[in-house]
């Protein structure tokens, strides 16, 4: 039970309970640190469950009842199947307490399990401790600052709350330049002039949100590549670099379909017809140049410039030349006279809106016939054509009948000569066919092997990147608890030989050998043991009913052997009471065996120390009532 209790008192480190090095024992557990040791299993098993639950005992015995009550029907409610009660927790009892611990340390999560597989370390039992502290803050529900109580000031944060709100940060390992003489300038953009992270933002409350919001992006963008990559990279057989150059050329194609497709209907409707473009640059430059030209911007000379100027002046001037010499006027013959122009103003802008729906329903139209006729024209071109043919040959043939008998035998011996072309065709098509035939088939199958083993090494190259990023993550670990160790064996004192563990351990290792060899020994004679009883109660069965049988015979016809014969069943019977007397002896030592196991079990569940704790808590309770009753009759 030593071992036993170590890897328990050494898990029970490991969730945050503080216990002394002396105690090396479940024996030496006081009422206190029991409790405290089950509500932080507690806790990090169900962190809702546990986080109400006390770690010490209150003063009042009352109070104590009630807590020793609720660790109970927590641990109940884990799935503890054991008796358990208030005793369990103020009258403690070695063997339950350690079943008890035992199932707590089960039932811990995986992380916290493999945790206690590993070595103690103030920095590791901080960082566990902050992690059990915000889960029990995460199932606290939040209050606003003008809901809250004083009793609310455990659990609710007094800060002050800023809104999430993230900015775009500039990171070193972020930029990438698309050569060396860029990367050395951006390094020295970097290295000279680039501010911190924490100075980038304009306000301070915004850098933990800049900094998630960029963590978060390059995290899903990595991912995403690697599915990607995963999913349809690996399918494509080229390299990255070949991937995202395609990828990129694909994307450009793209962005030219659309904006040829947005550029199409313009160039048909400026220019009659359908207008192709075959670069991206050539797609914006129809669009710049479907602009109008005044709202072009143009680089001019000083003379254009100030020919513009000079020409705006003179019409300002007489636009308004009018307006001054038409004299004073009244207020309502100026707001008659605006109202009228904007009358006229609005008709001709109707007028106008009118015309140019006009105009763009006759180009629709228009070009819907200019589609129509391109189609006749070209439906005619392709009638002519075919009757250009049959002309021909129809000329041809009456340039042919004058000599018609000379033109048909010529004609006829032509048409043999054609057959036999043919047929020498077919036989040479024939031998050259059969070879091609299998050397076609041969790579077919070449074909359809090498996919299958494309299919398979592709299915292996997955199985090995996730396999790489395993190891990664297991190497990760792994050099994370060997920091670990190399602070723990730093921190360890010097004396401590590691021979003086491994002998430890090779002995418990013989230890367990030996006594494993010895119960397979002792089972091994009891097998045989039994199969010699089983032999010889068979053996002894048989020999009875053949003496029986021979002896029955004879008993009929001699009174001696009728004596014999009684003697006989009568020694039997008895033999039959021995081995039954025997049996019962050795079933009534194991119980005696059982009850001093008992016995030594309730000597050693402080059953006495219980049952003064049990009166002491009595006294306690009933000088309580007695100072409750006083204080209801002094009210």
């Amino acid at each position: 039970m030593e071992e036993v209790d170590k890897i328990l008192i050494h898990a029970l480190k490991q969730v945050g309970t503080e216990v002394s090095e002396e105690t090396d024992s479940v024996k030496q557990f006081s009422s206190e640190l029991i409790v405290e040791a089950v509500v932080r299993c507690i806790r990090v098993i169900e962190p809702g469950l546990g986080s109400p639950l006390p770690t010490s005992l209150p003063p009042g015995m009352s109070a104590r009842f009630r807590v020793g009550m609720s660790l109970a029907q927590a641990c109940q409610d884990i799935g503890y199947k054991g008796e358990i009660g208030y005793q369990t927790f103020l009258y403690s009892n070695e063997p339950e307490i350690r079943s008890l611990l035992m199932f707590l340390v089960e039932k811990l999560p995986r992380e916290s399990a493999e945790a206690s597989d590993q070595p103690t370390g103030k920095s590791v039992v901080l960082q566990r401790a902050i992690a059990a502290a915000i889960k029990a803050q995460l199932v606290v529900p939040w209050l606003p600052p003008n809901c809250r109580l004083p009793l609310h000031g455990e659990t609710q944060s007094p800060g002050s709350l800023h809104s999430f709100h993230a900015q775009p940060l500039s990171l070193p390992h972020c930029t990438k330049g698309p050569g060396k003489n860029q990367l050395k300038e951006v390094q020295d953009y970097q290295r000279d002039i680039l501010p911190p992270v924490t100075a980038q933002p304009s306000h301070h409350a915004s850098v933990v949100a800049s900094i998630l919001e960029q963590h978060t992006a390059e995290l899903s963008a990595a991912q995403e590549w690697d599915n990607e990559w995963n999913s349809q990279g690996l399918l494509s057989r080229l390299t990255p670099q070949e991937y995202c150059s395609r990828k990129l050329t694909r994307l450009r194609k793209r962005i030219e379909e659309q904006l040829r497709s947005a550029a199409l209907p313009s160039a048909e409707s400026a220019f009659g017809g359908p207008r192709s473009t075959s670069d991206l640059s050539d797609l914006l430059q129809a669009f710049r140049g479907s602009t109008p030209s005044d709202h072009i911007l143009t680089k001019g000379t000083h003379f254009t410039h100030t020919q513009k100027f000079t020409f705006t002046q003179q019409q300002a001037a007489a636009v308004t030349r009018p307006s001054i010499t038409a004299g004073p006027q009244s207020e309502s013959d100026i707001q008659l006279c605006q109202q009228e122009e904007q009358l006229s103003l609005q008709q001709q802008f109707q007028q106008l809106c009118s015309d140019v729906e006009q105009l763009a329903a006759d180009m629709k139209h228009m070009s819907v016939t200019n589609a129509q006729v391109l189609d006749e024209l070209k439906q005619r071109d392709l009638g002519n054509s075919e009757n250009v043919e049959k002309m021909q040959v129809k000329k041809k043939t009456i340039d042919l009948l004058p000599d018609a008998d000379n033109n048909l035998l010529k004609l006829q011996a032509l048409v043999e000569a054609n057959a036999k072309r043919v047929v020498n065709l077919a036989s040479q098509w024939e031998k050259h066919r059969a070879p091609l035939i299998d050397e076609h088939r041969r790579l077919k199958e070449i074909c359809s092997n090498q996919d299958l083993e494309s299919s398979r090494k592709l299915s292996e190259i997955k199985s090995l990147h996730d396999k790489i990023r395993v190891s990664t993550e297991e190497a990760k670990k792994k050099e994370e608890i060997y920091k670990q160790l190399v602070t723990e064996l730093e921190n360890l004192p010097q004396d401590a030989s590691r021979s003086a563990y491994t002998q430890r351990i090779l002995e418990i290792v013989s230890n367990i050998k030996k006594q494993k060899e010895e119960i397979t020994k002792i089972l091994s004679d009891t097998k045989e043991l039994q199969k010699e009883i089983n032999s010889l109660t068979g053996k002894l069965d048989r020999t009875f009913a053949v003496t029986d049988e021979l002896v029955f015979k004879d008993a009929k016809k001699d009174e001696s052997v009728r004596k014999s014969y009684k003697y006989l069943a009568a020694l039997h019977e008895n033999c039959n009471h021995l081995i039954q007397t025997i049996e019962d002896t050795g079933t009534i030592l194991r119980e005696i065996r059982d009850l001093e196991e008992q016995i030594e079990t309730e000597n050693g569940s402080k059953t006495v120390a219980n049952l003064e704790r049990i009166l002491e808590d009595y006294k306690a309770i009933r000088q309580e009532n007695s100072a409750l009753a006083a204080k209801v009759r002094e009210g």
